[in-house]
């Protein structure tokens, strides 16, 4: 009788994250039984902590409440890890301690002089891992004011098409429509751990939804913001990269016109938008800008597609604008953000991995952070 043998995989190391507050300051500590070195670099309202290991970490973050830490972001670099703590005002001081073996990096924050407004505490930021290379995050748009408890109180976000409606399908059978749905609910899962924010999903499961339906359901709860959620499709098997749009009757070129016809009728690429339709986006437009709309859309969608870039490490394809139907019934800032292309074999891979999916929802959730701290 043949003997068996097994062979059992090296368990993954741990990185732990955690913080707390104390008397006038606020503690985070990073523990690990691997050794570690570490690096900071300070900003106004934030300090990145830089780890390198030799090995491949799991990261592990309890979630907390604090009064001075809004939030602790990471990505992973190839062999190195970015933290970056987020402060909820500018002006602090920190110190640390640190314990060789095993690993311990204790920090202590604390605050210049005592904030005269303090946001709702929140958790801290879910954790995910960045594409290859050195350890990066989304670039810092600092805008001053704080974050205003009283806005931005509702997010509705929308993955792409859903039922009978596929979406584009990629070469080895993706689909657009599972593709979106999966970084939906990690998006509002990010966002509800780590903001004082309700959101709506248009739709949680494989189902038909109109797209007059998923503009009223924004509308119906409020929503502050819109953000719906696509994989791009392209003749051009090489087209690649990452776009985002917000709303104009005029697109910026005729493949962002093509995309938008596409998405309004359901997969067909040819064809003029109807001239009751183009009076219809003409009042929601005006409505749009007699509201300031289109100019919080487009720093959205400019905060969002710089986010993406630098997390994703997709071709920047730029901000864009086209008269998508979705996006035209909603009495709110809104984008549509189409992610990278299904169409392109590379990329409908990258589409299918939770890494990548991962990746998106957290560079949308820390666009969404920068944005909302330009309008307290």
């Amino acid at each position: 009788m043949a003997s068996l043998s097994r062979s059992w995989s090296q368990p993954q190391p741990i990185l732990r994250l955690s913080a707390q507050d104390l008397a006038g300051s606020s503690r985070v500590i990073l523990s690990s039984t691997v050794p570690l070195s570490y690096s900071f670099e300070k900003k106004p309202s934030a300090l990145v902590v830089s780890v390198v290991s030799r090995v491949s970490l799991r990261v592990q973050q309890a979630a907390f409440k604090s009064e001075l830490v809004e939030s602790v972001g990471w990505s992973r670099g190839k062999d190195s890890y970015a933290f970056s703590i987020e402060l909820r005002r500018k002006g602090f001081s920190f110190e640390h301690k640190v314990r060789a073996n095993p690993f311990e990096l204790t920090i202590d924050l604390k605050p210049e002089e005592e904030p005269t407004e303090i946001a709702p505490p929140v958790r801290s930021a879910a954790v995910t891992e960045a594409p290859g290379g050195a350890a990066t995050l989304p670039p810092a748009v600092r805008p001053t004011g704080a974050l205003d408890p009283n806005k931005f109180r509702t997010i509705v976000v929308d993955p792409g098409h859903g039922g009978l409606e596929a979406g584009a399908k990629g070469k080895f059978g993706a689909l657009e429509k599972d593709i979106t749905l999966a970084i939906g609910l990690k998006l509002k899962d990010i966002i509800e751990k780590n903001l004082a924010f309700r959101v709506f999903l248009t739709r949680d499961k494989d189902t038909n939804v109109s797209l007059e339906n998923r503009s009223a359901l924004a509308n119906n709860h409020k929503a502050d913001l819109f953000i719906s959620v696509h994989a791009n499709g392209s003749m051009r098997k090489n087209a690649r990269g990452s776009e985002t749009y917000f709303l104009s009757l005029n697109a910026t070129d005729e493949e962002s016109r093509r995309l938008a016809y596409m998405e309004n009728t359901s997969g067909l690429l040819e064809g003029q938008i109807e001239e009751e339709n183009q009076d219809d986006v003409k009042m929601i437009l005006w409505d749009l800008a007699q509201s300031a709309y289109l100019k919080q859309s487009s720093l959205l969608a400019e905060n969002i597609q710089a986010g993406l870039n630098e997390l994703l490490g997709t071709l920047n394809r730029g901000v864009k604008q086209a008269p998508f139907k979705v996006l035209t019934g909603v009495a709110c800032p809104a984008v549509l953000v189409e992610t990278a292309f299904i169409s392109n074999p590379e990329e409908e891979k990258e589409l299918g991995s939770e890494e990548f999916q991962n990746n998106v929802a957290q560079a949308i959730f820390l666009s969404l952070v920068e944005y909302f701290k330009s309008y307290p």
